[in-house]
């Protein structure tokens, strides 16, 4: 498997990507490499400071970069040598398997839309968090911003997003899904819960459970995959992150609190798209880059873009097989 890392991205870029990909290389198997998209100069220099081999890579050179402040779609139109813009090229033609980047969020979910193109049927592509649960396993929580404004339908979706990483990818079997809102009653929340909840109620699409409160994230037991939009699953996860930083800083941490060092995770596939494609954090360091890069491979061998594809054509199907019922 070749995986391919944009190494100009991100706040600690160049430093924190190479340094992911040596640490990464170690863990791979022997049929497994890395390809880097960047500055051929700057890669070389910085994997020979960090005690590496150049020959251990294949090397992509892109002579720009998109900033984080870029505007995506300008950028992509603008900066057809970047190392994003190469990456998602050598992603579309086959010279890679999956791509990953900490840097622009916006350009890659551009790249994601319009170099590789969602799955047919797919509303919005969507990205996820992992939620530590107190018994050692894990959640996952869907929407966590891409999507911040959506509709019930596109919700509906993220349920069967879920749910499909979820089993495939954390191995959950029959993931319990829930809505994320403020009570447990189906008329609670806004008109989009409420709109979701009936739209969910009673689906064969995932095991629906109903709606949850946040208070019901780490439990164990209680809900796999909690769906929400964008909006609402970002200011979970910011607080989640604060959470974190100030036990880190008041030495309160555990064997249980230390799982929600985002470090542990790396990154998020942009699950719905016709290949894989992750995201990380702005902040990540190396232990982050390489944990994305050994998660690149877990979600590409599970073949979730397959088993996504089903699932969306068999909806299709029993949705208009209804709609001419009716």
């Amino acid at each position: 498997m070749k995986i391919g890392l944009d190494v100009m991205g991100g706040d600690n870029a160049p430093e924190a990507t190479i340094g992911g990909a040596l640490l990464a290389i170690s863990e791979l198997a022997d049929d497994d490499s890395i390809v880097l998209f960047g500055n051929e100069e700057i890669i070389k220099s910085e994997i020979e400071k960090q005690g590496g081999k150049t020959d251990d890579f294949e090397i992509v050179n892109a002579s720009q970069v998109i900033d984080m402040g870029d505007s995506p779609i300008k950028a992509f139109t603008n900066k057809p040598d970047s190392s994003i813009s190469k990456g998602f090229r050598s992603l579309k033609l086959g010279d890679i398997d999956a791509f990953s980047s900490v840097g622009n969020t916006g350009a890659m979910v551009v790249g994601s839309i319009y170099s590789i193109n969602p799955i047919p049927g797919i509303i919005r592509p969507a990205t996820t968090s992992i939620i530590p649960k107190e018994d050692g396993g894990s959640g996952v929580l869907i929407d966590v911003g891409t999507n911040p404004d959506t509709k019930p339908d596109v919700l509906y979706q993220f349920g069967i997003l879920g749910s499909i990483y979820a089993e495939h990818v954390y191995k959950i079997p029959n993931p319990k899904v829930g809505l994320l809102n403020i009570g447990s009653e189906g008329e609670k929340g806004n008109l989009l819960t409420q709109s979701t909840y009936r739209l969910m109620k009673g689906t064969k699409d995932f095991n629906f459970i109903g709606n949850v409160e946040s208070r019901d994230l780490y439990k164990t037991g209680v809900v796999d995959v909690v769906v929400c939009d964008g909006f609402v699953g970002n200011i979970v996860l910011k607080q989640i992150e604060t959470m974190y930083r100030m036990l880190v800083k008041r030495n309160l941490l555990d064997d249980y609190l230390k799982r929600f060092n985002y470090e542990n995770y790396g990154g998020t596939p942009i699950l719905g798209i016709n290949s894989t494609v992750l995201i990380g954090h702005g902040i990540s360091n190396n232990v982050a880059i390489k944990n994305m890069l050994l998660l690149s491979k877990d979600v590409y061998h599970a073949k979730i873009q397959e088993k996504i594809s089903d699932a969306i054509s068999k909806f299709n199907a029993l949705k208009g097989n209804n709609a001419e019922t009716e």
